[in-house]
């Protein structure tokens, strides 16, 4: 009788042991899927936005581009790096070509200061405000996303985290940051040597009332010929 009370205990205290190793073994699993579906679903908020301002930029040339005609250099670029983005696959590329918009974008917005007319503009007012947005979501989305990457793939070299991610085939997930060595590729300056709007309107020319009133008197005419 004492030896079945015996195994019964033991066979108790095994069974809630292989509970605890369950429950543990889940609490892993689920805490690595739930850390990994984070990450997509903060990259699929940040996938939309930079669809977003990828849509506006074509009617941003479209709308300046009757202004700046002396910006050229400027509005190519940002077409490039618009395709460059379109055809990226990974964060960090998707990172590298957002980069060179916002860096392109803040170009442009500059250098409207010297277009009166284009700061005038209803619809590039529009977009102006738009894309600014869009801009900030980028920034909060990014920051957020980023640390949800930290923390997953902190977790994954983590013991005894690490065992079960190698199971699950779970590898380190990519930022959405640009290298230090890659930041130079995406500074973007507006063209130089090229004439301004603001210059041009200093060089207006004269009225004619004016440009008359500079005009060379007429020679006196002489002595002898005025007395004939």
């Amino acid at each position: 009788m004492a030896g079945e009370v015996v195994i019964l205990c033991c066979g108790f205290f095994v069974f809630v042991l292989a509970l605890l190793a369950a429950f543990y073994v889940f609490s892993i699993y689920n805490g690595l899927i739930s850390l990994r579906n984070n990450i997509e679903k903060a990259w699929a908020n940040i996938d939309v936005l930079l669809k977003q301002r990828t849509d506006l930029i074509p009617n941003l040339v479209e709308t300046v581009k009757g202004y700046m005609k002396y910006e050229k250099g400027t509005l190519e670029e940002i077409t490039r790096l618009r395709t460059s983005m379109m055809s990226a696959t990974t964060p960090g590329e998707k990172a590298l070509a957002s980069e060179g918009i916002s860096a392109a974008l803040k170009t442009i917005f500059a250098v409207a200061e010297n277009y009166p007319k284009l700061e005038a503009s209803q619809n590039f007012l529009k977009l102006q405000e738009q894309l600014s947005a869009i801009e900030n979501q980028i920034a909060d989305r990014r920051e957020f996303y980023n640390d949800s990457v930290m923390l997953f793939n902190t977790r994954i070299h983590s013991v005894p985290d690490t065992i079960f991610a190698s199971m699950m085939g779970l590898k380190d997930k990519e930022y959405f940051k640009v290298a230090e060595e890659d930041k130079k590729i995406v500074q973007v300056k507006m063209d130089e040597d090229t004439p301004k709007a603001s210059e041009f309107e200093a060089k207006a020319p004269e009225p004619a009332a004016k440009a008359e009133t500079k005009a060379k008197p007429e020679p006196k005419a002489k002595s002898g010929e005025a007395k004939k």
